[in-house]
């Protein structure tokens, strides 16, 4: 080209979710069925969409404003629903105007850290959900902030190194939260949540949080929303159907803005993210249609009892199968739908192998896991000798080794044989 074109940050985007299946469709055309274990899609993973649910969508397909634009910031009588829902529990006021649509919360990422100035960065968790982590370090053109989530205190955020690193770091002007969740299935207790506010009121930031699995929890947990807490910070929770109704690919996504009026500056800075949102005209209009009839059905409520049950007996099983594995750190998944494992320090060697029958595979195998990292040539080797799918830890922003899976086969057989075979597995090749 007359002129470098790539942008700076570039080479911060990463996604080994969806780059491991480059590895395992190779692993497939050799003629290994694969197990898929790498993306949370429960509709993927065979999960039925219940009939009501269906009924609703096709009644709003017949309706013509369903085909029509919907306002920049969403459909109005949507958002009132949402405000109202928010407003009902009495710890922060929003109305529909604190209330953006996008086209899932990929978008909304996105947009969130993409019109944040280049200087100002936001700290985030590691592990990190990768989207947050790279559209975040994109931004900026300079790898993330990150604060630990320790697998030896049930993936809890460690607050003293989050605190430590705002307070050495004047550069971060927010602090980003997942709660439940993805990758580690933790659900934060109060306390962890009012400390992290905390810190956000003690260094004038404010906070980001992901709450897109904030119905998806059992095991006796509680999932702390940020309204409940929030009190005079600015900040913004991030919702969608993709994982609650399931309903992925209906790219449904908003954010809830807190305080805005509280800080002029967050206000000029949610103002950008409206402006640059009329740019685009308006996000999808069928599922945010949806969205009020759906989530009002008496039906609903039992719905989610019965699916957060199944994930409940699922989290359980695993935990149950893998706990007493020596060489390994697991945690009992107490909501979204995954569950990551860490192998203990020393554990791993670029020596170790799986024994692969197919020849091909093997070939390819031990090809692609020369200079790799020990997790990911772990997950290779596993990929090769099983077909099950997983993704190495390595990949979502994080020094430790392991990997992650979901919880969301249907067919219980198979998912037993998965748990099964992993501890069968992670113990033969930590032997060799």
């Amino acid at each position: 080209m007359r002129k470098n074109i790539v942008k700076p940050g570039a080479d911060e985007f990463h996604y080994e979710i969806r780059e491991i299946v480059a590895v395992a469709k190779e692993v497939e055309k050799k003629g290994l069925r694969v197990t898929w274990e790498n993306i949370g899609d429960p509709v993927a993973k065979g999960e039925r969409i219940p009939g009501w649910i269906k009924k609703i969508v096709h009644e709003t397909i017949m309706d013509d404003k369903s085909y029509a634009y919907s306002p920049t910031k969403g459909v109005d009588e949507t958002r009132e629903f949402i405000a109202e829902m928010t407003n009902k529990r009495g710890k922060v006021k929003i109305t529909k105007e604190d209330i953006i649509f996008f086209n899932g919360l990929g978008d909304a990422i996105s947009k969130v850290y993409g019109l944040l100035k280049k200087e100002a960065r936001m700290i985030g968790p590691t592990p990190a959900y990768t989207t947050h982590s790279s559209s975040e370090a994109a931004h900026a053109d300079s790898p993330p902030f990150t604060y630990i989530l320790d697998p030896k205190n049930n993936w809890y955020p460690d607050i003293e190194d989050l605190r430590n690193k705002v307070r050495y770091n004047p550069t971060i002007v927010g602090i980003i939260m997942i709660n439940p969740n993805n990758p580690t299935g933790a659900v934060y207790p109060l306390k962890i949540v009012k400390e992290i506010v905390k810190i956000a009121k003690e260094y004038d930031l404010f906070i980001t949080c992901d709450e897109i699995y904030t119905n998806i929890i059992y095991n006796k947990t509680t999932s702390i929303p940020l309204s409940d807490v929030i009190k005079e910070v600015p900040g913004i929770s991030m919702k969608g159907i993709s994982k609650e109704f399931p309903w992925p690919g209906a790219r449904c996504g908003w954010i809830e803005v807190y305080n805005q009026d509280k800080d002029p500056i967050f206000k000029r800075y949610i103002q950008s993210i409206i402006d640059d949102k009329m740019l685009e005209v308006c996000s999808t209009t069928l599922p945010q249609m949806v969205i009020p009839k759906v989530i009002s059905d008496p039906r609903y409520k039992e719905y989610h009892k019965e699916r957060n049950k199944i994930f409940e007996e699922r989290a359980n099983f695993a935990f149950d199968v893998l706990k007493d594995v020596n060489e390994i750190i697991v945690n009992r998944t107490n909501g979204a739908f995954y569950m990551s494992v860490i192998f203990k320090d020393g554990i791993l060697s670029d020596k170790q192998k799986l024994e692969i029958e197919d020849q091909a595979i093997k070939e390819y195998i031990e090809g692609i896991t020369k200079n790799v990292t020990l997790d990911k040539r772990f997950v290779y080797y596993l990929l090769g000798s099983t077909g099950i799918c997983v993704v190495p830890m390595t990949g979502f922003e994080s020094d430790l080794n392991g990997f992650r899976l979901t919880l969301l086969e249907t067919d219980k057989e198979k998912f037993e044989w998965t748990i099964k075979t992993l501890k069968e597995k992670i113990e033969e090749y930590t032997v060799t």
